[in-house]
């Protein structure tokens, strides 16, 4: 009998104390149980050997993947040991970083710890736009909606990116309260226009101005489409949809949220880039857009409007139909618009051919928020790089790819608020600074071994793409690059004028 009590004794300190801590969101949510992951993970390099999968099969992200993300964001050893696993001989689209005999310096102990990279363009700076400014940081959170988020997800996405001194997109969602602790927001504006509706869910710009006016906008981006479901429209379930969440959308509680699958406020390329000068006028801000690439014909018939008239957009954001935070339908997700690799030159292609492609900031979106991949996509022409997956990683997300259900685990895609308190906002807003800061950190050792001063100096000559057999092209060669594409040019500087 005394056994009994001790045992039980023990176990209810346990219970305690996972539910008080607040370092680990599956044990907090979890009392007890949430330990065996830890356990599991701590002899899985053991257990995959024989019985599970090896550290590059898992998907979307491979256990090194994660791995990598998770150390960083917590100031740990990052590091791998004993050469790479990767084998090569079947290995397809592999990227082949080619680094310098002579590399250039590497990063002096006396330099900023937060490794500050700035991008190398001005926003709205070819435009002339009022409120031009450079971003801080080629590394920024991608558009993850409240709703689609917890508040505290949300809340520590944007201190995160306080701390790293990075832009927060706010996803199509509105702007809550959440993202209004210090991080700059761009401000996604999706076909729902929520945050800046009238009564029957169109665009008010009355209510547009308003939300300009009150929250820390440093840019609007239009989505026309994403890479998890384009084409389709966006959807939160009604039983993800809280009092909160249909304030601040302007939406009825007790049903999805469906947003249309195009947008009414423009119809064709001509009307969308009315809308964006519209936009542009009413406020000084940088406008663009966002979007997955499906059929060419939109962007060459953009390109030459924007050529030909003194309209355009200041800033192209391109999705990968990869799929991103968004749940959908399988069919999107694996077989609706081009992947990243594909998708991103075909539409920088076109702004070159019309040598336009210095006049825009490009961004990439697209599982880029590996240095690899990222590096990759600033040699193709981006020249920033939005993270959301990652970044979801970073502060607490274990893959479970439950995110449609309201279920997750460890409070970043839930409404429950049992599950959302788990997750500690200031303690994740930490790692999601850590993670960006390393990210800009090893872009910049990456950069600097191909004997460039600093990413934005990366072309696609530094790089090439192996596949199966061992067979390499370079990658100037498998876009379809001329020579002076895919280089960065001299920037769009102008006074920097903050409204």
């Amino acid at each position: 009998m005394t056994a009994l009590l001790a045992m039980g004794s023990v176990l209810l300190a346990v219970v305690l104390y996972d539910i008080l801590q607040k370092k680990h969101a599956v044990i907090r949510n979890f009392p007890i149980i949430g330990h065996f992951r830890y356990w599991l993970e701590a002899v899985g390099p053991e257990l995959r050997q024989y019985i599970v999968t090896n550290n590059d099969e898992e998907r979307p992200f491979s256990r090194d993947e994660r791995r990598w993300i998770y150390s960083t964001s917590k100031h740990q050893n990052s590091y791998f040991g004993f050469g790479t696993d990767n084998d090569f001989d079947s290995i397809s689209n592999h990227v082949v970083i080619k680094h310098a005999s002579f590399p250039a310096e590497p990063p002096s102990e006396g330099d900023p710890p937060e490794y500050p990279l700035p991008c190398s363009k001005v926003l709205g700076g070819a435009r002339r736009r009022r409120n031009q400014f450079a971003p801080a940081s080629i590394i920024n959170i991608s558009g993850m909606s409240f709703g689609a988020l917890s508040g505290n997800a949300v809340e520590a996405l944007n201190r995160g990116a306080n701390g790293a001194n990075c832009l927060h997109n706010t996803g199509e969602g509105g702007i809550s309260d959440y993202h209004l602790n210090g991080g700059d927001l761009v401000w996604q504006i999706g076909t729902g226009y929520f945050g800046c509706r009238d009564r029957a869910g169109r665009f008010d710009l009355s209510a547009f101005e308003d939300a300009v006016a009150a929250a820390p906008i440093r840019a609007v981006e239009i989505k026309l489409s994403q890479g998890a479901k384009p084409g389709l429209g966006g959807v939160l379930p009604a039983a993800k949809i809280t009092p909160e969440i249909a304030r601040i959308r302007g939406i009825p509680l007790g049903q999805d949220c469906i947003s249309p699958n195009g947008h009414t406020a423009f119809r064709d390329e001509d009307s969308l880039l009315d809308f964006v000068e519209l936009l542009a006028s009413e406020t000084g801000l940088p406008i663009g857009i966002k979007s997955a690439v499906g059929e060419a014909g939109f962007w060459t018939r953009l390109v030459r409007l924007m050529r030909d008239t003194h309209r355009g957009v200041d800033f192209v954001t391109i999705d990968g139909g990869e799929g991103g935070t968004g749940a959908a339908p399988l069919t999107f997700t694996d077989h609706v618009a081009l992947p990243f690799q594909l998708g991103f030159p075909r539409v920088y292609r076109e702004f070159a051919k019309a040598g336009l492609q210095h006049d825009v900031v490009f961004t990439g979106s697209a599982r880029l928020g590996l240095p690899a991949n990222a590096l990759l996509a600033i040699a193709m022409g981006c020249d920033m790089i939005n993270v959301g997956r990652e970044a979801m990683l970073a502060i607490g997300c274990i893959q479970a790819q439950r995110c449609h259900t309201d279920w997750c685990p460890t409070g970043v895609t839930t409404q429950k608020w049992w599950l959302r308190r788990g997750l500690d906002p200031i303690l994740k807003a930490e790692r999601a600074k850590n993670y960006i800061i390393a990210m800009r950190r090893e872009l910049t050792l990456l950069s600097r071994a191909c004997g460039a001063n600093r990413p934005s100096m990366v072309s696609p000559d530094h790089i090439e793409i192996m596949n199966r057999g061992s067979v390499s092209r370079p990658l100037r060669e498998v876009l379809g690059y001329e020579p002076e594409w895919g280089t960065h040019g001299a920037p769009h500087r102008s006074v920097h004028v903050h409204g």
